[in-house]
Formats: structure tokens, C-alpha cells, sequence
């Protein structure tokens, strides 16, 4: 690409994306990004400035982590594919009729990359995460890929062998002592042409195995890989494949159908390759340039901003640059050298004059993202939430009667309240457990309200159920829960609920504090506010992450 045509600030922010994306070096001082990447450190302090303005890292003291944000970079790869949407719920089912764990997967240069993964939880699990890249000579994907390889295709995977013949560079596998030898894959590739499927025995590491069928597109190429994995302990590798490859061949037959089909509704509601812009509208990275100034990489964000929007075209299409200038906001010079940038690192293609994101995309963290809990996702917004209010704070869930404590953050006190993580109490008599019961449907609250059989642990307790039915009714309608000293004498709680993507309630999250001698409805006033900001950020980066991805809630 010429010079001219290059956006920097976008090499360089991606530069170190990369960086904080291999494994254990999520979290980095700007000291080790420097030497990392090889960038000034005025570079990378502007690099993260920029990235922390776009919530794709955040401080942890002296340290950049990366945050569930960035995961809209992955997302849009995943969102474009559309291979997750529409085959990811038959991976499922899959996984459930096997009891196995069930993958798809494609490739991505010379390697596979997962982008579904349908996992069973056992004590030997598999511990592959959506976004992980592995050689393709060592899995059962990777000699399905290479049956289709063309000269450059093989010379560029020679190359990298030559390279890293122990697989070093692959951070989701074991280095290996002995590297197998080309003759071996090539041997694999031609059976796999030939069978039509390929087989995994303990290449990744002893005791895996697994077997892949491919997943065919409309115009007859590999779209996927679809794999169902074990462990020699429940099948050895040809036992695998005698149980499974029936089933496995259906179903990508299936899922086949599938792809033929969207690719069917996709071309009527859009025409072919006409993606839908997202609407046109003011550079955002504008108004942050001028908040920020000279720290702020007004490139580097429009860069991102471009890549997210890929994700916006129809599933297995792709957006023309008049689509992308107008889905962003920018100029069509500025898209375009984005685009082409883009390009050039190999997060995107081109082809009859539409843009696609590739899989590398899913190298900007996304494996290490998808390996985050919810308390994970919550800890660092509850953090944010006692530094302005100066109280404690907590996310539960409902457990049966009782609440859970998931996530807290203790402020620091002479005297504290002394609450630790798995600490339950009953739900009626705190102001969570009210918002959790408040989620529920109206038969199940009355349900758990009866079970619960309330009594008194002060003076101020409710243990009426038809009257702690109407305070749950109001708090579902209010969408808070304020409660005084019901718990424990000269404590007060004021809580919100969290809700998934769907609008469910899924956990609540409060302050809580000693009463002092103001009213409690004072103190709610006070309080709701920085509760219902902290909860909308919270659940802002839940959407984000169980986008393509089950956030598991405990």
C-alpha cells in the first residue's frame, strides 16, 4: 500500500491490541508495550489514552487491561460471517446429542480459528475459547482446509514452519518438542479430500481427539469446519468417528441448508451486497478529539470505528465504501484509507468492490475476553461505583429463597459492613432480593415468597407475604428497591436490577450503608442515580460480551 494511503495511528493502536491480547499480558504497563511493540512511549501513551477514551482498555492503577468493549471488534467479524447466528444453536443441539464438545471453526491463513463452541463441563474439559487460532497441521479442521490449498497457500505454510517449527507463535497450544513433518499433513489433507473428513488424533495434545466434517457454502468452498472433540478416556480416536461421523455429516448437511437459505433471504431483503447502513451522522471521534486533544489518536479511532461497522452488513455479503462512509459518519477519502489499512493487515478483504472482516480480527483479545465472568465483567463498574459514592457495594443473584453474593466492592472504613462473596441472605428482607423477586413472573415471586416463610430479624422486618407481595410489585414497577434496618438494625440498602440482552433481570446490584439520621427516601435520592449509571454500564458491556458468547451468571 503506498505510503500516503496508510493510517499509522491505526497500525500502531493495533500494534498494541496484539500485544495485550497474548496470554498474560492482558494487563500491561505502558513500559511493557513499549517494549513489546517497538513504539515510542509517547506513541503507546496515546495509543492507550485513545483506546480508554473508546472503552476498549481501562486503567487498573498503573496497569491497561483490556475491557468486554473491544469484544465489538470480534463481534463484527462474527456478526458479518453470520456463521455463529445461524449455525451456532444446531452446534448446541449437537453437543447435547453427543454429549461432546462440538466446534466450528475456519481458517484463517494457515490456521484455524474457532468461532463457536459448544462445551460439556467436565473435569477434563475443553479449553479452546471462540477466537483461538491453531496450526492447521494440528487439528482435524486444519487437513479440510488444506485439501483446498493452492500453491501459495502451502509455500506461505512452509514458510511459517520454518519459521516456528515448534508452534511457539500459537499461544492456544502446547509448544511441541518434535515437529511432525510435511509429509505427515500432506498425507492427512489428501485423505481428508478424499473422505470427506478428517481425524485429530492427540495432535493438539495427548489424550484430545477429535473428528471434522466440512460445512460447504453456496459456491461449494469450505464456509467451516464442524468438529466434535473428546478424550481418550471415554473414545479412543477411530471409536470417535465410528460414533460420531453419521450424525456429524447430517448435520452439517443440515446446517448447510441453513447457509443456503439465509443466503437466499439475505439477497432478497438487501439485494446482493447491499448492506443497510447503521445511519449517517457526526464523526464521533470528532467531539473526543476536542475533549482529549493532542492524546487523543482521532485515526486510530476512526480506524476502529470503520471495522466495527463491517459488522453491519448483510451475513456473508459485505459493505461497498459509500455503505461504510455512511454507516460512520466519514468522509469517503477517510474511509477508504482505513479500509485499505485494514486490508493490508489482514482484518479485512475485498472483493467486487465490497469490504469483509476476516477471522484475524479475533486475535484483538477475544479469546481472552470470552474466558471472563460476570463478576469479572461487573467487579471493575462496582469499583467505579464506591469511588463516587463513597459506600460499599454488591451484585447478587437469586438462589432459591435467598440472595448470593457474586461481586462486591468494600469500602474502607472504621466500620464496615463485613459481608464476603457466597454470603446469602434471604431475599424478602433485603432490597436486592426484592429487585431480583421483582423479575420473576408474577406465579413464580408468590411461589418463592411462600417457600421463604419469612420472619423477623428486627423490629422493622416485613414478614407479612400479601403485603411483601405489594412492596414487590411496586419495586417491579418503581425499578428500585429501598429498604431501612429490615436486615439488621442501623443498616440500609438501596438496589437496582441488572438485566441481560433480552431484558431479563438477572442480578441486582446496590450500596449499602449505616442509616444515619437523614430519611431513607434522602439517601435514595442520593444514591439511585450512580446506581442506575453503574447498572446501564454494566449491562452496556453484558450485550457486548454474550453477543456471540454465553456470559454464564452463576
Amino acid at each position: 500500500m503506498p505510503q500516503q494511503e496508510s493510517v499509522r495511528p491505526l497500525e500502531r493502536g493495533l500494534a498494541v491490541l496484539r500485544a495485550m491480547s497474548w496470554p498474560g499480558k492482558e494487563s500491561a504497563r505502558p513500559g511493557d508495550l513499549v517494549r513489546a511493540t517497538g513504539l515510542a512511549r509517547s506513541t503507546v501513551d496515546r495509543v492507550i489514552a485513545t483506546l480508554d477514551r473508546l472503552g476498549h482498555v481501562r486503567f487498573d492503577g498503573q496497569e491497561a487491561v483490556l475491557a468486554p468493549r473491544l469484544m465489538e471488534l470480534g463481534n463484527a467479524y462474527l456478526s458479518a460471517s453470520g456463521l455463529p447466528d445461524a449455525l451456532g444453536a444446531q452446534a448446541e443441539a449437537l453437543a447435547d446429542h453427543f454429549d461432546e464438545s462440538v466446534s466450528l471453526a475456519v481458517p484463517d491463513g494457515d490456521g484455524v480459528r474457532f468461532i463457536v463452541q459448544a462445551t460439556r463441563r467436565r473435569t477434563m474439559a475443553l479449553a479452546f475459547r471462540i477466537g483461538d487460532l491453531l496450526p492447521a497441521e494440528r487439528c482435524a479442521p486444519g487437513a479440510l482446509f488444506a485439501a483446498r490449498w493452492d500453491a501459495d497457500q502451502w509455500a506461505a505454510w512452509r514458510r511459517r514452519r520454518a519459521a516456528d517449527p515448534h508452534d511457539e507463535g500459537f499461544s492456544a497450544v502446547p509448544a511441541r518438542a518434535v515437529p511432525g513433518t510435511e509429509e505427515e499433513f500432506t498425507r492427512r489433507a489428501e485423505a481428508a479430500s478424499e473422505d470427506g473428513w478428517s481425524l485429530d488424533d492427540q495432535l493438539i495434545e495427548p489424550g484430545l481427539v477429535a473428528v471434522a466434517v466440512p460445512v460447504r457454502g453456496l459456491d461449494g468452498r469450505t464456509a467451516c469446519a464442524l468438529s466434535a472433540v473428546s478424550h481418550t478416556s471415554r473414545h479412543s480416536a477411530r471409536d470417535l468417528a465410528r460414533t460420531v461421523l453419521p450424525r456429524l455429516r447430517e448435520a452439517a448437511a443440515t446446517m448447510e441448508s441453513t447457509l443456503a437459505a439465509r443466503a437466499v433471504d439475505v439477497n432478497h431483503a438487501h439485494g446482493a451486497g447491499d448492506a443497510d447502513a447503521a445511519g449517517s451522522g457526526a464523526d464521533p471521534a470528532r467531539s473526543a478529539k476536542s475533549e482529549l486533544g493532542a492524546g487523543f489518536l482521532q485515526s486510530l479511532a476512526r480506524g476502529l470505528t470503520v471495522l466495527r461497522a463491517l459488522g453491519e452488513a448483510p451475513p456473508g455479503q459485505g459493505m461497498s465504501l459509500s455503505a461504510v462512509a455512511e454507516a460512520t459518519g466519514l468522509a469517503r477519502a477517510t474511509a477508504r484509507r482505513a479500509l485499505l489499512t485494514l486490508e493490508e493487515l489482514g482484518y479485512a478483504e475485498c472483493s467486487d468492490h465490497l469490504f469483509r472482516p476476516l477471522p484475524r480480527v479475533l486475535e484483538l483479545g477475544y479469546a481472552h475476553l470470552t474466558g471472563l465472568s460476570f463478576a469479572d465483567i461487573a467487579q471493575p463498574h462496582l469499583r467505579g461505583l464506591v469511588a463516587k459514592v463513597h459506600e460499599s457495594a454488591s451484585v447478587t443473584v437469586l438462589d432459591g429463597t435467598d440472595i448470593l453474593y457474586v461481586a462486591r466492592v468494600p469500602t474502607i472504613r472504621i466500620m464496615s459492613i463485613s459481608i464476603t462473596l457466597g454470603t446469602r441472605f434471604p431475599a424478602y428482607a433485603t432490597a436486592m432480593g426484592r429487585v431480583l423477586l421483582a423479575g420473576l413472573p408474577e406465579a413464580e415471586r408468590a411461589h418463592v415468597l411462600e417457600r421463604a416463610e419469612p420472619r423477623a430479624f428486627t423490629e422493622h422486618t416485613v414478614t407479612s407475604v400479601p403485603r411483601l407481595a405489594r412492596i414487590v410489585e411496586e419495586t417491579a414497577r418503581a425499578g428500585y428497591a429501598a429498604i431501612d434496618q429490615e436486615l439488621e438494625e442501623g443498616l440500609r440498602s438501596v438496589a437496582v436490577p441488572l438485566r441481560d440482552a433480552g431484558g431479563r433481570v438477572v442480578a441486582a446490584l446496590n450500596v449499602a450503608q449505616h442509616s444515619g439520621s437523614e430519611p431513607l427516601e434522602t439517601t435514595r435520592d442520593a444514591l439511585l442515580p450512580a446506581l442506575r449509571e453503574t447498572a446501564a454500564a454494566v449491562e452496556a458491556d453484558l450485550r457486548i460480551a454474550a453477543r456471540h458468547h454465553r456470559v454464564r451468571v452463576p
